[in-house]
């Protein structure tokens, strides 16, 4: 106790290290009465070392509590004990007895050390991250958002199965050790999901056919939005997750990522905690100050308004909370050094307090003008749990997550009528969604499959979800999967459905290709990942989830194919357009710089029961082409039909067209030589798709 020394300090909140003088401490409570700082000397230890009661006039700076501890340093644990009412019905629940976790700690203490040990938080110097192996000289690679290709990932589940090979199955280094894999595929940017501390056992259920008790593996569950999972470090976590040493291997897989020329983006979750709803546990925000942190019934505080579908909604509407993210994002961004954030959830940072949608009035707008986050990429789901769904309507700054491109893709693949225009709106990046003043095409976050619903092949290959192994009969998970099973539901031998199903493949990953907007894949996609028909896999920490890397041999010619199109895609600029078609026609060859067609030119077939679109993009056409240099024209033709069409093509003077796609050719899907088309039509098989350049 004697090495411990008090002055009032300052309204810094989190801990702010000064070397050889100590430590400030600052935590935010409006209707706390009052507060005590506990320092501890071991992580283990239920006695404090230092416990100091903070005085409600010299410890206080507005609503911000706050003590400069001369004497602590960089690697003591510390918590907060909060007093004050104890009114759930006016939204207060302070307990004296909780040792709380600081909101802005760098680093928490693993809960799995022992049920009787309170978690703490950990002083750490974040400014120690910056000299790390080189980290002050690791630079963002900085990728233009028109030429980004996102991989959707998580850490553990991408290389925790034993044929991934790597000497670090499923942690941050296992990561590192299969960047090669990443960069092969043409990938510019990893999207991880949720790295913010969470508790994995936060889940009830079993398995109902092993017994085995399920696990929250996403980590769509935080319980501190600076500090980073110990869950994926390598070696003895009972030492090193006390050590902080997991920062500094985060830290490091950011350095190694950007010298791969890639970069990283965090899937973050602020519109809720890990700390449930009236029945969950009191970790952090609901002790410290919980009818500020969190939005609450209006007619009992006592409930939580749950626009998360999780328990709990924070309220983001409020000036801490929103301080408290933006702070958050700074740090990720500035400190630990990633490119940008996909929010989960986004939709309900625009909410107000009381749930209504204010947009550009909102965080959101907050976060997109920040002086720090500038030239962060800041991707929106655009949706929430509470039947919100604002695609579109985000402020300028923001990427969305394209829910109608997946679903319109999705259904015109697998056959279904009334999808064309619809579809050709999501070929020209969605403009009846995000043409306005400010917007881009590439604020179109295409995607066909994300983490949260089927994969690729189980799209192909299951009309029904399949999810009993998640212990709830079924009953979780989305219902309405657009999806189309080929012929049999399931796992075949059927080599003619086995063709179908990869033919159907190689459709989605052409049409998402050739579309503009930037493309996401997910984790797999590119050798056939199967979950066997489960599409809510978040409880499933095994080899249902766990990425089999001998898929990647065995559907050689779908991670060839999705390779091939990446490359063929970045080769084009036309495919990556920074502004809307026009409909003009501005080199004056008779074609506007996108064109329609159908199996006749100029006579597309925009009719309820129309199941095929062709189109070309002019390469000469381009208002926002600054370089003026021509690009090869691109023309497609898809064709959903159960019959092969034939497709007359475009007569450009003296240009020839050349065929680099036809997903109906089963052995050269993809031609890194261009064939000559020497007729002026083609014949697109059924259910399949071309494209052609022209030369």
């Amino acid at each position: 106790m004697e090495q411990f020394k008090v002055t009032p300090g300052f309204y810094l909140k989190g801990t702010t290290v000064l070397k050889s003088y100590g430590v400030n401490f600052g935590v935010f409570s409006r209707n706390a009465t009052k507060v005590t700082l506990e320092i501890f000397e071991n992580v283990e230890d239920t006695n404090p070392i230092f416990s100091y009661d903070l005085h409600p006039v010299k410890n206080r700076t507005g609503d911000t509590w706050h003590v400069f501890v001369h004497g602590a340093e960089a690697g003591h644990y510390y918590g907060w004990r909060m007093d004050g009412p104890y009114n759930p019905s006016k939204g207060h629940r302070f307990d004296y007895n909780k040792l709380l976790l600081d909101p802005y700690a760098k680093c928490i203490t693993p809960k799995y050390l022992s049920p009787e040990i309170e978690r703490k938080s950990v002083i750490i110097n974040p400014l120690n991250l910056m000299h790390l192996g080189g980290a002050e000289e690791d630079l963002k690679p900085k990728k233009p958002f028109k030429d980004t290709i996102i991989y959707e990932m998580h850490i553990k589940l991408f290389t925790m199965n034993e044929n991934s090979g790597v000497k670090h199955r499923g942690k941050y280094s296992g990561l590192i050790e299969k960047l090669d894999h990443l960069k092969e595929l043409g990938i510019t940017a990893i999207e991880l999901l949720p790295i913010f501390a969470f508790d994995a056992d936060d889940v009830d259920g079993v398995d109902p056919y092993t017994g085995k008790s399920l696990t929250n593996v996403w980590g769509y569950n935080p319980i501190g939005f600076f500090a980073p999972t110990s869950q994926y470090m390598t070696g003895d976590r009972k030492v090193g997750a006390v050590l902080g040493e997991h920062l500094f291997e985060f830290r490091e897989l950011v350095s190694v990522i950007h010298k791969s020329g890639m970069e990283v983006i965090l899937d973050v979750v602020y519109n809720h905690t890990g700390e449930g709803n009236e029945n969950g546990p009191v970790v952090s925000l609901k002790g410290l100050d919980n009818s500020i942190y969190y939005v609450l019934s209006p007619e009992n505080k006592r409930y939580y308004c749950n626009y998360s579908g999780t328990g709990n909604t924070l309220n983001s509407a409020h000036a801490v909370v929103k301080e408290l993210i933006i702070d958050s994002l700074r740090y990720w961004y500035g400190i630990m050094n990633v490119d940008g954030f996909r929010f989960d959830l986004a939709a309900i940072l625009g909410r107000d307090s009381n749930g209504k949608w204010i947009g550009d009035l909102s965080l959101l707008k907050d976060i997109a003008d920040d002086s720090v986050l500038s030239g962060a990429k800041l991707i929106a789901e655009g949706w929430d749990a509470a039947g919100g769904y604002f695609l579109g309507e985000f402020p300028c700054g923001w990427a969305e997550w394209n829910g109608k491109f997946r679903d319109t893709v999705r259904k015109f693949v697998k056959g279904d009528a009334g999808q064309i225009e619809d579809l050709s709106q999501c070929i020209m990046g969605s403009p009846d969604i995000f043409k306005k003043e400010g917007r881009s095409p590439y604020v179109s976050i295409n995607f066909i499959t994300c983490h949260d619903g089927f994969t690729m092949w189980d799209l192909v290959s299951y009309n029904e979800k399949h999810n009993f192994a998640n212990g709830e009969e079924n009953r979780d998970g989305e219902s309405h999967n657009n999806s189309w099973n080929c012929g049999i539901e399931g796992e075949t031998d059927n080599q003619e459905i086995i063709s179908l199903r990869k033919k159907q493949m190689k459709n989605f990953i052409t049409i998402l290709m050739i579309s503009q907007g930037v493309p996401m894949i997910l984790m797999g996609d590119e050798m056939a990942k199967t979950q066997n028909g489960n599409n809510n896999a978040y409880c499933q920490d095994n080899e249902t989830n766990w990425l089999d890397w001998d898929r990647k041999e065995e559907f050689k010619d779908i991670f060839e194919f999705m390779k091939e199109m990446i490359a063929f895609r970045k080769k084009h600029n036309i495919l990556k357009r920074t502004c809307f078609f026009s409909n003009k026609d501005f080199d004056g060859n008779g074609f506007t710089d996108i064109s329609w067609h159908g199996v006749n030119l100029n006579k597309p077939d925009w009719s309820l029961h129309s199941r095929s679109l062709a189109f070309m993009i002019d390469g000469g056409d381009c208002e926002c082409n600054q370089s003026k240099i021509k690009s090869n024209a691109l023309y497609a033709a898809l064709n959903a039909y159960q019959e092969d069409l034939v497709f007359e093509l475009p007569y450009i003077p003296g240009k020839r067209w050349y065929r680099v796609v036809d997903t109906s050719d089963t052995s050269n899907s993809f031609l890194k030589e261009p064939l000559l088309i020497k007729e002026n039509s083609y014949k697109v098989g059924a259910r399949s798709c071309i494209v052609l350049i022209s030369k």
